[in-house]
């Protein structure tokens, strides 16, 4: 049998180029030799204030990045989160038992909570346990995640292992974190120190996957770089290494081969050379994300039939814990 991958991106802002190049176009890669997931973790965005039209449209836009990016509805599973009540389920089951000294560690939500502390929902403090409960319901063996999600995976694989202690060894998989070697970080244009974000008040910061081919221009022509002139990868030097990453990434090319192609010549040519790349690399998911919002009816039997099939899965694991648990 294939391996099971699981993986998902919150609609909570414009999806960007880091979106894309550090996970949906791994996705696609992944879907020939696993068995693939791709959930829209819509109950993750309300974690923090959400517009609900907005939320809305960026489900469905999310939904059309998906598919017009090459995810194939015969090769992977996709589906809005909320669609599928077993996540919910699973998720209070799992607050039962995750001691609450697991989430006081949790760095992610001490530096969300920071902005806010007077405010902050008790799910942004719980979203580890959802998170959990979306990748043990589906048996996965393997997580594509950032660095940023990784400790989150960590405490999902933790808690596993306390149920299956508890429970019976098999009652969940443990899953194991899958970080790109490449990609797994594209940070901002204008602060190469900050991961470009989907909902940020920097016009300038990310290349958000629907923006115009002069947008794109405009953008990376505005990108900061550095007081230095050769042009060459180096993580110490993070504008200049920022752009040639991503430069890597959607020309194919290696690290040798693009310095010598930039050798003596201009940050001004890196970033003009940038843009086209670019440019050319988002055209066609832009087109065939642009059809698909054009006919919403296909979106929703795309998403219907993708909840369908998760709606199988994950019951009959839920069943399998409320089961051994005691309940019903």
């Amino acid at each position: 049998m294939k391996k099971r991958v699981f993986s998902g991106i919150k609609p909570s802002g414009d999806i960007h180029l880091g979106n894309y190049l550090g996970a949906i176009r791994n996705w696609v890669t992944a879907q020939e030799e696993h068995d693939s997931i791709y959930c829209i973790v819509d109950l993750h965005s309300i974690t923090v204030a959400q517009d609900p039209k907005e939320l809305k449209r960026n489900i469905r836009e999310l939904t059309a990045i998906y598919f017009a990016a090459g995810i194939d509805e015969k090769k992977s599973t996709v589906f809005v989160q909320s669609h599928v009540s077993a996540h919910s389920e699973l998720a209070w089951i799992l607050n039962c038992f995750i001691p609450m000294g697991w989430m006081e560690r949790m760095t992610q939500f001490k530096d969300k909570a920071q902005k806010n502390k007077k405010r902050v929902s008790v799910g942004l403090f719980d979203y580890p346990a959802l998170m959990a409960a979306d990748i043990l319901l589906y048996d996965t063996d393997y997580v594509p995640v950032g660095e940023d999600q990784k400790q989150h995976v960590e405490l999902t694989r933790d808690t596993a292992e306390l149920m299956n202690s508890r429970f019976g060894k098999d009652l969940f998989k443990v899953p194991t974190p899958v970080i790109p070697k490449t990609g797994a970080r594209i940070m901002g244009l204008d602060d190469p120190l900050k991961k470009m974000a989907k909902s940020d008040d920097k016009p300038n910061r990310s290349v958000y996957l629907l923006d115009s081919p002069d947008t794109i221009r405009k953008k990376i022509m505005r990108a900061t770089t550095d007081s230095l002139t050769e042009i060459r990868f180096d993580k110490e030097r993070h504008g200049v290494n920022n752009l040639l990453t991503i430069y890597q990434l959607c020309s194919g090319k290696t690290a040798k081969e693009i310095e010598a192609h930039f050798a003596g010549k201009q940050y001004s040519d890196l970033k003009r050379e940038l843009a086209e790349v670019v440019v050319e690399e988002l055209r066609p998911v832009q087109q065939k994300a642009k059809d698909l919002l054009n006919h919403p009816d296909h979106l929703e039997s795309l998403l219907k039939t993708g909840a369908e099939k998760a709606e199988e899965i994950a019951q009959a694991t839920l069943k399998r814990v409320q089961e051994r648990i005691g309940l019903g």
